[in-house]
């Protein structure tokens, strides 16, 4: 009897474990849908090694929508914004669910902390929930540089490295101390200074206010002050003397970006492009002194005109200035590996990735 159906028996058994296997794949592939500031970003990734911070991004969408702009002028989100942002994540839901068919407790849905000032938030969430079955949670701004650490280092470097995200109001990060038996401490790392704040700084010690749009008086005065912004960030390090035991820095924020895409002008398919002090200060002598370069590359480069698009010359040179300071004011640089976190798209989903492994200690 076994012989005679052993051709039906041997295509049960194959069709079995052809579906055992493809279910088992589908633990490995996460998606996050994140309601920020500007936009619904939607991020679906495969992870093969989350200790080593191994995954590839297997797709990124995003729809812009002025959210920041709406709750700033009204304290709330307008009906539209919160009809248009249900209907877009249903949608979104459906379609990863039919590409990529995943775990429904793989796919997180947040919103960016500025959501905690909208008095009508809870509308959204309620609709959000009816919709979807799934919970939508505001990420914790106090808890926005623990959220970076823990995405954008792998967790095999916990202990070994500290983060540098230089944003728009400041520059944030932090590193891990360990304590004993298993234990981790969390250290927030912050200075004052962002790209947008250094640059309005910077514009009101121009006395003569029609001088503002003068590139030369600009740098003049960003010269000026950077023996203010070098201060600041000797206190920083000076208060914090366990990252001299560090030997791995990575760096994230719009301003690293700017500068991986204008100077290394390739595009690297790498999470981790490794840097050098020496490039950045090459990098800032073109952006000061031969601008005309990097605008005539974005004329056939998407990607440089994206960032010329985001960002102006001065902005530019503000961000610079922080991030030759940051690397100038390290003590013994040369020893330390350097690294831009490219992909800070998803470092948010990363680190909820890395909270429900059982493999990471994110306890701290």
């Amino acid at each position: 009897m076994l012989k005679k159906n052993k051709p039906q028996v041997l295509f049960f058994i194959l069709l079995n474990l052809f579906f055992t296997l493809n279910s088992f794949a589908q633990k490995s592939i996460y998606a996050g849908i994140e309601i920020g500031r500007r936009a619904i970003k939607v991020s679906v990734v495969d992870v093969n090694n989350i200790k080593k911070a191994d995954y590839k991004i297997l797709s990124f969408w995003t729809e812009r929508i002025p959210f920041a702009d709406h709750i700033s002028a009204s304290g709330k989100l307008t009906p539209e914004d919160i009809n248009k942002t249900s209907l877009t994540i249903v949608d979104q839901l459906k379609k990863i669910k039919a590409d990529y068919k995943m775990l429904d407790e793989n796919i997180f849905i947040v919103a960016a902390p500025v959501f905690a000032s909208a008095s009508n938030f809870d509308v959204l969430k309620s609709k959000i929930i009816s919709l979807t079955s799934k919970e939508l949670e505001i990420l914790d701004g106090t808890e926005e540089a623990k959220t970076l650490v823990k995405g954008a280092i792998p967790p095999v470097d916990y202990a070994n490295a500290f983060l540098l995200d230089i944003g728009a109001q400041t520059t944030k990060g932090g590193y891990i101390d360990e304590l004993k038996d298993n234990k981790l401490e969390f250290i927030p790392l912050e200075l004052d200074f962002g790209t947008m704040t250094l640059t309005d700084a910077v514009e009101k010690t121009v006395t003569n206010k029609s001088q503002l749009n003068d590139m030369s008086t600009y740098q003049e005065k960003s010269f000026d002050f950077n023996p203010k912004l070098r201060k600041k960030t000797k206190e920083l390090f000076d208060a914090n003397p366990l990252l001299m035991k560090k030997d791995k820095l990575y760096l994230s924020g719009g301003a690293v970006w700017a500068f991986s895409t204008l100077y290394y002008d390739e595009n690297v398919k790498d999470h981790y492009i490794p840097l050098t002090l020496q490039d950045v200060i090459d990098y800032d002598a073109i952006l000061k002194n031969n601008f005309g370069k990097f605008t005539n590359l974005a004329k056939t480069n998407k990607e440089m005109a994206r960032v010329l698009s985001t960002y102006d010359q001065k902005y530019l040179i503000s961000a610079n200035n922080i991030l030759v300071t940051c690397l100038e004011s390290i003590p013994n640089l040369e020893t330390k590996k350097i690294y831009f976190v490219k992909e800070g798209q998803v470092t948010w989903l990363i680190s909820y990735i890395a909270d429900r492994s059982k493999k990471v200690n994110t306890n701290f």
